[in-house]
This record gives C-alpha cells, structure tokens and sequence, in this order.
C-alpha cells in the first residue's frame, strides 16, 4: 500500500523577492483507535481482545505515570518516549523558576526496528 502524498505551497518572505515552493505532505487514509489495535494483536496470538485492550490501557497509564515522575521511558522494538519542557528565557539563572516553564511536550523517539519499517515505503501522489 502505498502512501499518499500532496503538494502544498510554502512561501519564504525572508527571500528576497519572496518565493514560493512546494513540499511534500503526507494525506492519511483514516484512523485506527486502541480498541482495533487490540483486535489486530489478539487475531495474531493466542491472547483474546479483552486481554490485550487492558494490557494496552495498562500501558498508557504507566508511561504517563513514569513521565510523570521525571522517568524516560523505553520500551524495546517500539521506541523511547521522554519529556521536554516549554519555557521563558531569562537573563540570569536566579530567576529561573517553576513560573517561568510554559508547558510540556512528549517526545517519541521510534526504535531501530520500527524505523526500518519506513524504509521500504511506496509514495503516491494524490492532486
């Protein structure tokens, strides 16, 4: 199955006269939720779809949990997630506090294993 993609245009204002090109982005064909990844997991194993579904449930929470606790969390052949912080900059260190944090984010970075996956991709494109 291959990929769809688009074109989508970009303007660079820094360049001067400005100027647009076009990238690449991918078009997803739909969604697949916890409960269908378990339905999928439970048809390839001996495990039913109720086991699985609670173990994935299970798993979310204490990768939120671990998080949480300032934890990386890594799990093998799927990948490493782990937090960063969104913040203010200040001039000194001194006034560097829990006020000057904005937000967080999760990073997800994907195993060796399922980043070869992507590299025997097929594109097409689409309008």
């Amino acid at each position: 199955m291959a990929i769809a993609f688009k074109m989508v245009p970009k303007q660079n204002n820094i360049a001067t006269p400005p100027q647009v090109k076009y990238y690449p982005c991918a078009v997803s064909s739909g969604e697949v939720d916890l409960e269908h990844i378990a339905e999928i997991i439970a048809s390839r194993s001996t495990v039913s779809v109720a086991d699985c579904y609670g173990v994935l449930i299970g798993m979310s929470q204490v990768i939120g949990e671990e998080l949480a606790k300032g934890k990386i969390v890594k799990i093998e052949r799927l990948g490493t997630f782990a937090l960063t912080l969104k913040g203010a900059g200040t001039d000194e260190p001194e006034k560097l506090n829990k006020n000057t944090i904005l937000g967080t984010k999760m990073l997800f970075k994907p195993a060796r294993s399922l980043k070869k996956v992507l590299t025997n991709l097929a594109f097409k494109r689409i309008r």
